[in-house]
């Protein structure tokens, strides 16, 4: 139970101290000079590579309106809907789960007022596995960082992927670069994020989220890289800048 009176849901995977962390903050996710700023300038490269590596996964012509349609997705760590409510738009059948009810809530509220139909859960990735639920696609931004059993986790997500399904993975990577950029400017300097937001001991490198991925039965490609411009605070897809954020895709056979 967190300390505000919010419930998190249980589970091995869970790290309640993070989850207490962004419950406390939950009501700002849709505010784009808020907390969650950085998210909001960096969304539009996540939706793009999320969208092309979906396309080039399930052989779907570019350019269509709903291409995910009769596409199954599961959105985990969803906060407030962020990424959820533009993969309902492309026509997905969203599920969207956060270990902290307040996200929940949160999401589910904006997403009606915005007319979308997704299923937001407070629950974990574990609990959905358990239960014996799959996907076609599982979104996985900015997650493994914040979990307490990397290896656990990512067992579950394989289970939670269906034969022939793709997973999208983003996350930091362990450099110094990245604690100067992530912590300190990001944290400290800029105030872009809460203090306290990251633990640089947490943070994978590619070899790292590539290993543990095939560690748990899939197929782990390449890392790209979110590379961003400080001037113009515009985010870019990169196939060599990956020393701080990246993303990676995990296929089951």
């Amino acid at each position: 139970m967190l300390n505000d009176g919010n419930k998190m849901a249980e589970g091995a995977t869970v790290n309640e101290d993070e989850v207490a962390f962004f419950a406390r903050i939950a009501d700002s996710w849709w505010d784009p000079k808020g907390p969650f700023k950085p998210l909001h300038l960096l969304n539009p490269t996540r939706l793009a590579y999320i969208r092309q590596e979906v396309e080039a996964h399930f052989d779907i012509k570019p350019g269509l309106k709903h291409p995910l349609e009769g596409l199954r997705l599961l959105d985990i760590g969803c906060g407030g809907g962020l990424i959820s409510e533009p993969m309902a738009r492309l026509g997905a059948d969203v599920v969207a789960v956060d270990a902290a009810e307040k996200n929940i809530k949160t999401a589910s509220l904006h997403a009606s007022q915005n007319g979308l139909e997704i299923d937001f859960r407070n629950t974990t990735a574990e609990a959905l596995a358990d239960a014996g639920e799959q996907f076609d696609i599982i979104v996985n931004m900015e997650v493994v960082e914040h979990v307490a059993d990397v290896s656990a986790y990512l067992d579950a997500c394989h289970a939670l992927l269906k034969p022939g399904g793709i997973m999208l993975l983003s996350t930091i990577n362990r450099t110094a670069k990245a604690y100067l950029f992530a912590i300190v400017g990001a944290e400290h300097v800029l105030r872009w994020l809460p203090v306290g937001a990251h633990d640089w001991n947490k943070f994978l490198t590619p070899s790292e989220l590539k290993n543990a991925c095939e560690r748990a039965g899939m197929q782990a490609g390449q890392a790209t890289g979110f590379v961003m411009n400080p001037l113009s605070q515009k985010w870019r897809l990169s196939d060599t800048g990956i020393s701080v954020n990246y993303a990676m895709t995990a296929t089951k056979a």
